[in-house]
Order: structure tokens, then C-alpha cells, then sequence
């Protein structure tokens, strides 16, 4: 599968190592977006690459402010004018990058949306980018719970301040990439997935994905891993993500998540273990699979097929199965 181009045209420098950034808290269904999610808000937002920014406000809203950095009148007074060079992601980020090399950089964190049109309401819409020049007349950001940021980045400084912390993007990551970051680690292969210093963009709904499919016990630690289940992790990352991006992400129960025009994504019909407990295993069929709680966050896998040594028969045939799909 050739991941090349799909966090689009900004290069950020390769991180350095000792950094971590928080990974979101537990919060019921909410566990999204994440990498393929916010990627599937860069693609639906395409369309405003070459248009102008006519101004930036912050509507109406009796919610808790998001931060947005500088404030709004500034970022209006350095933006005004200058026109969307491209659309780019980074982990878990949408950056908008302008024809002067500032990054607008929107995170949406746990209930944050970035859209054309048709907000779910008008009481969460946090940010108006009016636009012209262009087939859509304003970019939007909406926000349930507030969690989410909006910051402007001269040349070079999202480099500096942020990239620096971030780990390789994991539709990018490679067997030796995962090693060298978490070889040696302690902690259990799920927990540290999420840690977006060693790789930026998964979280806690794909976490549990991918290692289903990889066939890892999520409470494997780091340090004892083989090279092989290494590499199953590695092809399982692209599979899962690849597939999420494809059908526009995860919509959960609560409905929150939505894509650039407002509609649900797929991907939810295709989870395997996440919100599963009690169903049997669609790979070995002896389950059921299980919940249990790994760093506050819920965590669901097949305590038959997904094993701390060796792979259980069906794996390997499952991973070229989607591979080839």
C-alpha cells in the first residue's frame, strides 16, 4: 500500500526524541478523532486551497471558549488577506498553510470538527474563516465540549514548538522507527501506542484495532516484543488506518464525530473488538471478547487470538486478507 502524499504538502523536521504529548482522556464513546478522522477532515476542506481569507471571527458563544492563539483580533490582523497555499495533517492536527509560510493549525481534540458547511448546531461553532475567491465561501470549526485549539504559527516556529514533540506519523511509522521509540520500553504495547512522541496519530479506538489484527495481547509489554510481532503491528497500523481514511472514519454512538459536510463516517461498521465485550471473536470464533482498563482508557481485545508470544494460525491469513482488499 503506498502511504505517500496522505499528510499532504507541509514536511515538518524529524522529531526529537524525550518528548510526549498528552494523549486524550477516557471519556464513554468519545474517543475520537483521531488520525484517520482528522485526515478526513484535511480532505473534505480541499476545496478551500487558492481561496482568500476574508476575516477571521470568533461567533457567538455562550459555551467555554476554546483557546485560540494569538486572540482572534490578531490572528484576523495576520491572516486578513493571504490566501490557503495548502492543506496539510500532522498527527492528529489540520494545518492550514498560507502563501506567506504562516500555519493556521486547528487540533481538534476530543469533539472538535472542522467543516465547509451545516454545523450540528450553531452553539458550538467556535471559528468562521471567511473566505473568497474560491467554490466555498468559509471554512468553520466546531467544538461540543471546548477542548479543542486554534493557534497561528510563523515560518518555522510549529517546527520548534511542536513537531519536536511528536513522533513519526503512523500511516509513515516503520518496524525501526516503532523499536528504536519503544523497544526497550516497559509499558504495555497498548498504552504506549497512544504515546504521540513515539508515533503521532493513533489513539485509543485504533489502538485496539490494530492490535487485534496484528493479533498482540495489548498487555504485552514493549520490551519483550519479537521482531515479527513488530512487524505485524507495523502492516496492521497502515490496513486499519488506510481502511478508516477510505470510509471516512468512525461515527460512534454519540454521533459526534462527522466529516466536512456533516456527514457520518463508516468505519464503525468494520471494528472487529472496539465496544465488543461480550461478542465473539470474528477471527477465531471462540471469544468472547473482553474489556478491561489500561491507563484509564478502555481496552478491548480476543484473549484467545491475540497472544504475548508466537501468533495464533489465522492471523497472518487475516493481515494479507485486508491487505489485499
Amino acid at each position: 500500500m503506498d502511504t505517500r502524499g496522505l499528510t499532504a504538502s507541509y514536511k515538518p523536521t524529524s522529531p526529537s526524541p524525550g518528548h510526549q504529548e498528552p494523549v486524550e482522556q477516557l471519556s464513554g464513546s468519545r474517543i475520537v478523532p483521531e488520525l484517520p478522522e482528522v485526515e478526513t477532515m484535511r480532505r473534505g476542506v480541499l476545496p478551500t486551497v487558492g481561496s482568500q481569507i476574508v476575516a477571521i471571527e470568533r461567533p457567538p458563544c455562550l459555551r467555554k471558549p476554546i483557546s485560540i492563539r494569538p486572540r482572534i483580533d490578531a490572528l484576523d490582523r495576520r491572516t486578513r488577506g493571504r490566501r490557503v497555499a495548502s492543506i496539510g495533517r500532522r498527527g492528529k492536527r489540520v494545518l492550514l498553510e498560507l502563501d506567506d509560510q504562516q500555519l493556521i493549525v486547528i487540533e481538534p481534540r476530543m469533539t472538535g470538527l472542522v467543516l465547509l458547511a451545516d454545523p450540528p448546531t450553531t452553539d458550538h461553532l467556535r471559528l468562521r474563516i471567511q473566505l473568497s475567491g474560491g467554490p466555498v465561501s468559509e471554512l468553520l470549526f466546531w467544538d461540543r465540549r471546548g477542548l479543542g485549539t486554534v493557534q497561528l504559527f510563523g515560518p518555522g516556529e510549529f517546527d520548534a514548538s511542536v513537531c519536536d514533540r511528536l513522533g513519526v506519523d503512523a500511516l509513515e511509522v516503520t518496524v525501526d522507527d516503532l523499536k528504536r521509540k519503544l523497544g526497550e520500553s516497559r509499558r504495555e504495547i497498548k498504552v504506549a501506542l497512544l504515546d504521540q512522541s513515539a508515533v503521532a496519530g493513533i489513539g485509543n479506538l485504533y489502538a485496539a484495532e490494530i492490535l487485534f489484527l496484528a493479533g498482540v495481547d495489548p498487555r504485552c509489554r514493549c520490551e519483550i516484543l519479537t521482531r515479527p510481532q513488530w512487524q505485524r503491528i507495523v502492516k496492521a497500523t497502515k490496513i486499519v488506518l488506510l481502511k478508516a481514511i477510505e470510509n471516512e472514519g468512525s461515527t460512534l454512538s454519540d454521533g459526534t464525530y462527522r466529516n466536512a459536510l456533516n456527514a457520518e463516517g463508516s468505519y464503525q461498521n468494520y471494528h472487529r473488538v472496539y465496544d465488543r465485550a461480550g461478542n465473539q471473536c470474528p477471527r477465531c470464533g471462540r471469544g468472547p471478547i473482553r474489556r478491561i482498563v489500561q491507563a484509564q482508557r478502555s481496552t478491548f481485545f480476543c484473549p484467545s487470538c491475540q497472544r504475548k508470544r508466537g501468533a495464533h494460525p489465522q492471523v497472518e491469513l487475516a493481515i494479507e486478507a485486508q491487505r489485499n482488499l
